[in-house]
């Protein structure tokens, strides 16, 4: 479940940043917050909620955080999040994210509350997609129900219905597909989504390289060897200097025999 993990930390809040607080969310991003905090007191002419929006998070992002401090924050996010404008939803989206991952005892209802009131108030919007992307995250694996994973599974994909953003897509498309392995679904089941996120391409370190053995992998074990001969050969391609290219090299010399067999055979 570790992969799932990864997805959950701390998201720079701000895609078009005033050009003043770029340093101050590229420091979150990087998980330095004393850094951020000391680049914020730094900015000029800031907006005022954008500045309290952005020192809610750096609090979120230096523990130990007190009993009254959550409540601080918290009035601070629900201020903001009255408004109208993308301060307020990026707002609502961080005071879910609070609920989601930052306190020491997670409240996942309460989180999908505002993901819900963000995809309610702001449809369509880059932050009610993202939020949709986290509460995906939450159904598939944080909560206890339902206990059956297809049943799971079929109520993200009514939250991917949602996603338009393609790399968000991919992100929960990806996670569906980790989910369905976890669980040990079918693979027939599970390789749509893997080969959907793959298609759109875009992710950063190693996991595209995971990602197409993994495809060619679960391929060959349900069968489909000219799918795994081609998700291997592209690694082959693709990452030529990879530590594991041995192992696909001999992996793919079975999918070739394992063609050759089925040919004499048909």
């Amino acid at each position: 479940m570790v992969r799932w993990l990864v997805l959950l930390g701390m998201v720079p809040l701000v895609r078009a940043e005033e050009p003043g607080m770029r340093a101050v969310w590229e420091h979150l991003a990087g998980s330095q917050p004393v850094m951020a905090r000391v680049a914020l007191r730094e900015a000029a002419d800031v907006d005022a909620r954008a500045e309290a929006l952005a020192q809610a998070a750096i609090d979120l992002a230096l523990p130990p955080i007190r009993e009254g401090d959550w409540n601080r924050i918290e009035r601070v996010l629900v201020q903001l999040a009255a408004g109208d404008d993308e301060v307020a939803a990026r707002a609502l989206y961080l005071q879910a994210r609070m609920h989601q991952v930052h306190k020491v005892v997670p409240d996942h209802a309460r989180a999908e509350v505002f993901y819900r009131e963000l995809d309610r108030r702001w449809p369509g919007s880059h932050w009610a997609q993202l939020g949709l992307v986290k509460l995906g995250l939450v159904k598939l694996y944080a909560v206890p129900e339902p206990a059956d994973p297809r049943a799971r599974i079929a109520g993200v994909l009514a939250l991917l219905d949602r996603i338009e953003e393609q790399p968000l897509r991919r992100d929960l498309l990806l996670q569906i597909g980790w989910a369905g392995v976890f669980y040990e679904l079918p693979h027939a089941e599970v390789l749509p989504h893997l080969i959907a996120a793959e298609a759109i391409g875009g992710m950063l370190g190693i996991t595209p390289e995971d990602l197409v053995i993994q495809i060619g992998e679960l391929s060959f074990r349900n069968g489909e060897l000219e799918q795994a001969r081609h998700y291997f050969q592209r690694f082959l391609t693709e990452f030529p200097t990879n530590s594991r290219k041995f192992n696909v090299q001999s992996r793919l010399a079975e999918v070739e025999a394992a063609l050759a067999v089925k040919g004499g055979a048909s």
